[in-house]
């Protein structure tokens, strides 16, 4: 049980700009709801003693000031697009209390932690009313703590919300750092232009999703219980993946292998027809893909997600070496062609809300990846670790949430050994079947 004790609105100390950002077509895709993460930090400094909530407060309010898209409100628009209201409304922080240990919480399964971290119920509170910043501290009974985080997945992907808690940590530190946040996004929007030169991918390159052979909507799907896991994989498991995966002297990355192992076992769990359709969707980091690059200090969302379609009796039959092979051209596709004609795309658009999904169990709006879909996302190579705010870096970091049915991710083990770690939900129904084939085909 987690019990609240305190709950503070932090504004940026200085007087920032009031406006209104516009948003990319990216940013309008992306989840309404928030990307949530969790830092455990052990009681293994005499600072954790001290007042931690003062230190992230201040903190807070002096990196909001360069960061202040993040303290201010969504609105909606037309189509189901929303803009960025940059008015200081602040972030939410919380301080909380548990009887829970760090040890209780074994994996650190994002089931286990949800208490830990804040949420927002976009159901209930009209979004311009909804912080896109969500701050929780608890305090463990084994004198540790965990840092909740819960950021607003239209306003930043992954590697910026990184670039802002590592900004954030350093003025906690009282380090003085030299960098600056581009937060211009009108440099992804389409002109006149692009519509001329560059060929227009079709929306239906994209969506809608397949749907499991004799259904005719996915709220079936939706609504069965689902359950998450987090597997570890070793540097030898993830070294022999590799070394099957390998021919005619081509290698695969360690995200290629995995991500085609998990295609083909869970295919295989869920026992789909050989004939039906499915879809795997992975994300494509693109700021260096785009001619000129995006700035590194770009704030915003740099990701696309990219489909690889295929047929299921094909991933289950086929070696890992071709199916890496079909996931490796998907995303050797992502050109600076092929994001800019994905923004004409979207642009025609009329309303974007059935092509949005939700971080939600059981959600009926939006996008479902789940069965007989799947979308893994790729923490490899992120600067995860770190996190020290003045008492030490973080015990363990990892994703907060596993908001569906066939939601992966693949993140680097915390030992830094060379070996990951895959957080997923499925249905229950699939889990043993899965769990046996994964480990039984390494």
């Amino acid at each position: 049980m987690v019990t609240l004790r305190a709950s503070h609105i932090v504004k940026p100390i200085e007087l920032i700009p009031n406006k209104v950002i516009p948003l990319s077509d990216f940013d309008q895709l992306m989840p309404l709801t928030h990307t949530r993460t969790i830092y455990f930090y052990r009681p293994t400094s005499n600072e954790l003693l001290k007042n931690p909530i003062h230190i992230l407060h201040d903190s807070l309010s002096k990196a909001l000031v360069t960061f202040y898209p993040l303290a201010g409100r969504l609105h909606w628009t037309n189509g189901g697009r929303v803009e960025l209201h940059c008015n200081s409304m602040g972030a939410l922080l919380l301080e909380a209390e548990t009887e829970h240990k760090i040890d209780d919480f074994r994996d650190f399964c994002p089931t286990q932690i949800l208490n830990l971290i804040p949420s927002a119920d976009y159901t209930t509170t009209p979004i311009q009313e909804v912080p896109l910043l969500l701050v929780q501290l608890t305090k463990l009974s084994c004198g540790g703590i965990s840092l909740g985080l819960a950021i607003s997945h239209i306003v930043a992907d992954g590697q910026s919300a990184l670039r802002f808690v590592s900004e954030w940590k350093k003025i906690a530190r009282g380090i003085i750092s030299n960098d600056h946040v581009f937060l211009d996004r009108t440099i992804l929007q389409t002109n006149q232009q692009d519509y001329q030169t560059i060929p227009t991918l079709k929306y239906a390159d994209f969506y809608p999703l397949p749907l499991l052979i004799g259904q005719s909507d996915t709220l079936l799907e939706r609504e069965k219980e689902t359950t998450a896991i987090m597997l570890k994989v070793s540097k030898e498991q993830v070294e022999k993946l590799k070394k099957r995966a390998a021919n005619n002297q081509r290698t695969f990355s360690r995200f290629e292998v995995v991500s085609a192992h998990l295609w083909k076992c869970i295919s295989m769990a869920r026992g789909i027809k050989p004939e039906q359709e499915t879809v795997l969707y992975v994300h494509v980091d693109f700021r260096n893909r785009l001619k000129p690059p995006l700035p590194q200090n770009y704030f915003g969302n740099g990701v696309i997600a990219v489909p690889v379609n295929a047929i299921a009796g094909d991933i289950v039959s086929k070696s890992l070496g071709q199916i890496s092979s079909k996931i490796r051209e998907a995303m050797e596709n992502v050109t600076d062609e092929y994001v800019r004609s994905y923004l004409v795309c979207m642009k025609n658009v009329q309303d974007v809300s059935s092509s949005r999904s939700f971080y939600t169990v059981g959600s009926s709006k939006g996008l479902f990846f789940g069965n007989p879909n799947l979308t893994i996302t790729s923490w490899i190579g992120l600067p995860l670790n770190g996190a020290d705010f003045g008492w030490g870096d973080e015990f363990f970091m990892g994703p907060g949430s596993m908001g569906y049915d066939g939601k992966v991710f693949i993140i680097s083990s915390q030992s830094r050994d060379g070996s990951l770690v895959v957080s997923l939900r499925l249905q229950g129904e699939h889990m043993g079947a899965f769990e046996k084939y994964f480990y039984e085909e390494i």
